[in-house]
């Protein structure tokens, strides 16, 4: 069922992602995972994922520290992505895993932390080979 809703949201404009040790997490995500660093303001760094911004940011204040949401990165195949990360030291949690089958597509997952210990994850939607 499809909402259009006045005021609704719809996009992503940028998410954000706790860090500690903001060099650290700067380093990973531009040399590990090989994202588009854009810049760095004070203790914030902005990345662009294919036009959303994602902000690595130091907590304000006490108590604001706290672990992410699961971003989940859509690749081509999530096995191949998984191979080119392991290689740049990337630890995962497992193995590339089938998700779901779908009409169209089977979903594929492999998790991984950050250098921060935040949980994240690379997925790809595979049309099937015909029978």
């Amino acid at each position: 069922m499809s909402q259009n809703i006045p005021g609704g949201l719809s996009q992503i404009g940028q998410i954000s992602v706790g860090v500690s040790d903001l060099p650290r997490a700067v380093g990973f995500y531009r040399d590990a995972l090989n994202m588009k660093y854009l810049f760095t303001a004070g203790t914030m760094a902005f990345f662009d994922c294919g036009g959303v911004r994602l902000m690595l940011g130091m907590p304000e204040k006490p108590g604001a520290d706290h672990p992410s949401s699961v971003i989940y990165f859509k690749v081509p195949k999530a096995a191949e992505m998984y191979e080119v990360l392991r290689t740049r030291g990337v630890q995962f949690v497992g193995e590339p895993h089938l998700v779901a089958r779908l009409e169209a597509h089977d979903l594929w997952m492999a998790f991984f932390h950050d250098s921060e210990g935040n949980l994240m994850a690379v997925m790809s939607e595979e049309a099937r080979r015909p029978a």
